[in-house]
Order: C-alpha cells, then sequence, then structure tokens
C-alpha cells in the first residue's frame, strides 16, 4: 500500500484531505449561520448589519393567505426587523384572501412602518393589499388599480340541446344551483350575484379609504373597475411616491428611522434549507469515508507509480 512506503507523505495527505473536509463543513455551517437567523427561518446578506427590513414577496394569484400572512406576522413580531416592505406583482385573485393579507398588514402599521413596492402589476386584490400599508412606491408603469368585483359565468343549454343532452338537477331549495351553466339565470338570481358584487366592492372601497386616509367619495370615482399606470396612480393619490423594490427599501429604512443603508431579509426557502443539508450532510459522509479508508483515497486520487 502507499501509506507503507511513504509514511511521511501519507500522513500529511490525509491530514490535507481531513482539513479540506473539515474547510467544507466548517463552510456550510458558516452558511448556515448567515442565511438564518432566529432558527434560520431567513436570508439575510449582511450578518454584521443590525438594522433589518423585512421583504414579503406576494406573487402571482392571490389564491391564499396563509404564507404570506404568516410572514408579515413574523416580522412584526421580530424585534431585529425595523420595518417590512411588501413586494407585489400579482393581478388580484381571491376576495377573502386578499382581505386576509390586508388585515394582517393593518395589524402591522400599528407597531412598524409597512412600505408597498409595486412591480409589473399591483391591481384589483394586489392593490387591496397595498391600500394597507402605510405608503406605497411603484414603477411609472405599473399597472395597477381595477378597484372593482367581477362574476363570470357561461351557459352551455343551447349545447346541450343541440347534442341532445338533458341535465337533471335535485336541488333542496331554490338558489343552490345559483350561476347553473345548463339553465338561464332568473330574474331574481341576478339580483342576488349583483348585490354580492356590490357588496364586496362597497367592502374594497371603504378598506381603500382606511388604508389611504382618503375620502370615500374620492375613492368611488376611482373604483370603476379601470386600471392605471403608476403615474396616474400618483397623480389620482392611489400612491405615494414612483421608484423601485431599493427605493421601497430605502424609505421604508427612513420611516423606521435606521440610520445608514438598511439591509433586506426575505423569508428562507425551505428549498434552500434542503440544498444546504444535503451538502452537509454529504461532506460528513465524505470525511468519514476518507477517515476509514485513507489508503483507497490517496491510490485513488494521486495513482502513484509502484
Amino acid at each position: 500500500m502507499f501509506s507503507r512506503r511513504h509514511p511521511i507523505l501519507f500522513f500529511v495527505l490525509a491530514l490535507s484531505s481531513i482539513t479540506a473536509c473539515g474547510t467544507i463543513i466548517l463552510a456550510s455551517i458558516i452558511a448556515l449561520i448567515t442565511l438564518g437567523i432566529k432558527g434560520g427561518d431567513y436570508t439575510r446578506p449582511d450578518i454584521m448589519s443590525a438594522e433589518k427590513i423585512g421583504v414579503v414577496e406576494i406573487k402571482g394569484v392571490i389564491a391564499e393567505a396563509k404564507p404570506f400572512v404568516q410572514a408579515i406576522k413574523r416580522f412584526r413580531e421580530d424585534d431585529s426587523i425595523k420595518a417590512i416592505v411588501i413586494r407585489i406583482d400579482s393581478p388580484g385573485g381571491g376576495v377573502a384572501p386578499s382581505q386576509e393579507i390586508f388585515q394582517e398588514i393593518r395589524k402591522t402599521v400599528k407597531k412598524k412602518k409597512v412600505v408597498a413596492s409595486m412591480g409589473a402589476v399591483a391591481a384589483s386584490g394586489g392593490y387591496y393589499i397595498a391600500a394597507g400599508t402605510n405608503k406605497i412606491v411603484a414603477n411609472p408603469g405599473t399597472i395597477t388599480g381595477s378597484i372593482g368585483v367581477i362574476m363570470g359565468f357561461t351557459n352551455f343549454q343551447k349545447i346541450f340541446e343541440k347534442i341532445g343532452l338533458i341535465p337533471v338537477v335535485v336541488k333542496s331549495c331554490e338558489y343552490k344551483d345559483i350561476g347553473s351553466p345548463v339553465r338561464q339565470m332568473s330574474a331574481s338570481e341576478t339580483r342576488i350575484l349583483q348585490d354580492l358584487a356590490d357588496g364586496i366592492h362597497k367592502q374594497f372601497i371603504l378598506a381603500i379609504s382606511q388604508g389611504r386616509n382618503m375620502e370615500i367619495s374620492k375613492v368611488k370615482a376611482l373604483a370603476d373597475g379601470r386600471i392605471f399606470s403608476g403615474e396616474d396612480a400618483k397623480a389620482f393619490g392611489l400612491v405615494d411616491k414612483l421608484g423601485n423594490m431599493e427605493d421601497a427599501i430605502e424609505w421604508a429604512g427612513q420611516l423606521a428611522g435606521i440610520k445608514g443603508k438598511a439591509s433586506a431579509v426575505y423569508i428562507r426557502d425551505k428549498k434552500m434549507i434542503s440544498f444546504i443539508k444535503y451538502i452537509t450532510e454529504t461532506s460528513l459522509k465524505h470525511l468519514v469515508f476518507r477517515l476509514l479508508h485513507p489508503e483507497l483515497i490517496t491510490e485513488l486520487t494521486l495513482s502513484p507509480a509502484q
């Protein structure tokens, strides 16, 4: 074996291998510390900075509120987070999820400053959420507004009649199949759905009025479903300032009284945690293998001449 022929060289190489593995493990540990605070919940690029801005990203159609509500609550209760930025890239979505996020933001503004940063689009439910913050920053070309409620139904009755398909519906009460695609909607059903849409629309208008501290009459004039550019929205009082994400983070820091440059903190991606765990476990296995089979590792990597 190579270790018997060159004991001193073998010892040096084995020690170097152990040191290299130790460096990998130490790097993984440092990565874990750098990427996480309070049990590895957040990512943060600057571990030495004490002044942090929590960033919650809301992207795509708003179908559920739980992950965003939890993130906002986490940042609100963490004393190391001085302010929060809600980054919105959403055309809207469900009414209830938007309202849940809005309410969580309203709880948070009582304790910390919250700034909304609008990306490409922050309309309908996306604007509903933004209206709950202390301040709103949008790009000049951001698509926003769309303050309204919509319900859509498709009627297939004529198609069914043409192909000879006869739907059979059994129901316990008159309006149980309201909006059914197999028959015409009655006048009373239309009124029910219209009243529902109007009621939710009023909730939307009231939320904007409260969040933006605007007169209801002024909000109503803008709440006809139309969309605005960020520039127009600022002119109408729906947005406070034009700028990008970095501007929103900087402004949030100023509102929170942070001196100097603020450092953004994001909720940590579980996939990243899994990846780091994999790297750490792989490094440990590699180290154990080297310790148990040093001669094999030496011969495979160096391939010494006989």
